[in-house]
């Protein structure tokens, strides 16, 4: 049996779209004489699509797609992933199901059993688990479907769970696995995604087939990485990340498991070939071209530029160097040398003059107060205005260039730097944006050295340094990760050695401006803990404020 999978880019909603992939490779699968294609977990709709699965007309819709693959299904099996309706009027409407197409009909549809329901995940909420599990035979092999998470509770080992899906099929004697996934990024993922790919095909003695989305879908971005896993736990081959990609395996080859192939995981590239995709896909599938960002001479919004360049092509990027009376001059000469070597378009409108006049409209009101932040922020609000004035003029979209370490402590601006149609790297702490920088520039220079080696800055008061506000980014990142990803108390953290007070005034800050990360746009997710749908905290929460 000759096994093909499909690893593709879908986009939620877009039915026509994505039925014409999978048609299309489909008939690439048959040139290469397979006799099943699988594709990934609810290919036919996209994933997550969230509340359109409550439209009637949107499961129609995945319903349709199903019946004309079922068309296509001749001389070849389809396992494609879709919604499908509960005909029980007890719990939920949907589910979230494994169709197996052949000789022109639905031959089988195989639900989801486990339902992720927490960070990203929120599957309960629409989906019922299913309760009834049966190998499907095809060209005399039995096939055990699964979908997802029905692979993580090896032996029932997650708490999360009170069923085994594959230890209820293995008595059915299956002779492989089937996997569709929609598996989202982060960039410790794939190791473990491989880990429990290899735990399984360890405890059942069989190969497995993942099949898992690439692209992305807002924040959430999918890395492919799609695996063939042989009986004797040598990752026969996996496929490339963020690239869509067909290829056909011979079973008998895969169960001899005669080769090992894995891609290579560093942290760096894997997150930066992440975030360009996750821009791509961001203004392809909203239909859109063009960005707009301030360039300020600093490392946030030059890793920004950097990576909007290589998403969407130097002629789609505007940055607009803002300089004001406290910018440094190499600044300004920083930012316009990261613009000439990235060939963007640049301008340059200074803000003093925007600045003075708010000064003076303000003076009255502000009569008998120093310089203070207020001030500070009039000239981050300034900028603000200025592009999302060209932004509605001209049409390009604003990316937000904040990273997670001033996300993290309200070190931003609302209505000024924070704003934007999309946060870029508000999930990449301030040292990992070093670390990104450093990877940019490994085939020779991009972002000039200076950005890269001055102490960080926003220039809006005389020798301004982010030290005066913060700590060190090396500690202070320290503590946020022991505390946003790993969930450390207070005591916990100061029990690692580090200084109590400084501990404390950290976790404070964190807490107290979870209202600015509830307005600000969606994050490119890339950790295990992003801001935004993953992390879900009370604003007037009172714990450590």
């Amino acid at each position: 049996m000759k096994i093909a999978i499909a690893q593709l880019n879908f986009h939620i909603g877009n039915f026509e779209g994505n039925l014409q992939k999978m048609l299309d490779a489909v008939e690439q699968a048959k040139t290469q004489q397979a006799d099943l294609i699988c594709f990934s977990e609810l290919a036919t709709c996209g994933y997550p699509a969230r509340d359109f699965l409550e439209f009637e007309d949107f499961i129609e819709l995945a319903e349709d797609a199903i019946q004309h693959l079922a068309k296509a299904a001749t001389d070849i099996a389809i396992v494609v992933g879709s919604p499908t309706k509960n005909p029980i009027p007890e719990g939920k409407d949907l589910f979230n199901a494994a169709y197996f197409l052949a000789d022109g009909k639905i031959q089988y549809v195989q639900h989801k059993a486990l339902l992720p329901t927490y960070d990203v995940f929120d599957e309960y909420r629409y989906f019922e688990p299913a309760t009834e599990f049966q190998v499907v035979e095809y060209k005399g092999k039995k096939i055990a479907l699964t979908v997802c998470e029905d692979i993580w509770n090896i032996g029932n080992e997650n708490p999360l769970y009170t069923i085994c899906p594959m230890d209820e099929m293995i008595g059915q004697k299956p002779d492989f696995i089937l996997n569709l996934s929609a598996s989202p990024f982060s960039f410790t993922h794939a190791e473990e995604r491989l880990r429990v790919v290899r735990a399984n095909v360890e405890r059942y003695g069989i190969p497995l087939f993942y099949v898992n989305h690439v692209g992305a879908q807002t924040e959430l971005i999918f890395d492919g990485g799609s695996i063939v896993m042989s009986a004797n736990g040598k990752t026969y081959e996996e496929l490339p990340y963020f690239e869509e990609c067909i290829r056909v395996y011979d079973l008998t080859e895969v169960e001899k498991g005669t080769q090992e192939k894995e891609q290579p995981k560093p942290k760096m590239q894997l997150i930066h070939d992440a975030l360009v995709l996750g821009i791509k896909d961001y203004f392809k599938k909203l239909g859109l071209k063009k960005v707009i960002l301030g360039l300020s001479g600093g490392i946030d919004s030059a890793v920004v530029a950097v990576l909007a360049a290589r998403a969407l092509g130097p002629g789609n990027v505007r940055v607009v160097l803002m300089p004001s009376q406290f910018s440094s001059d190499h600044s300004v000469n920083d930012a316009r040398e990261l613009a000439i070597n990235l060939n963007v378009q640049y301008d340059i409108i200074p803000i003093q003059s925007l600045y003075e006049a708010y000064e003076k409209v303000l003076e009255p009101h502000f009569f008998g107060t120093s310089f203070g932040i207020a001030e500070e922020n009039i000239q981050a609000r300034s900028r603000g205005m200025l592009l999302m004035a060209l932004s509605n003029k001209f049409g390009n979209i604003l990316l937000n260039t904040s990273n997670k370490s001033e996300m993290a402590v309200g070190y931003g601006t609302l209505y000024g730097d924070m704003c934007g149609g999309l946060s870029v790297i508000g999930d990449v702490y301030k040292t990992e944006v070093f670390e990104l920088a450093r990877y940019m520039n490994k085939d020779g220079e991009v972002i000039p050295e200076n950005i890269i080696t001055k102490p960080p800055s926003a220039e809006l008061r005389p020798d301004q340094k982010d030290t005066d506000s913060l700590p060190e980014y090396d500690e202070l990142d320290k503590i946020l990760v022991e505390y946003i990803e790993n969930r450390k108390s207070p005591q916990d953290i100061i029990e690692m050695g580090i200084d109590e007070k400084l501990v404390r005034r950290v976790l404070r800050l964190v807490n107290i401006n979870e209202f600015k990360r509830y307005q600000t746009a969606p994050v490119l997710r890339v950790s295990d803990k992003a801001f935004g749908m993953g992390r879900r905290m009370p604003i007037v929460g009172k714990y450590l404020a």
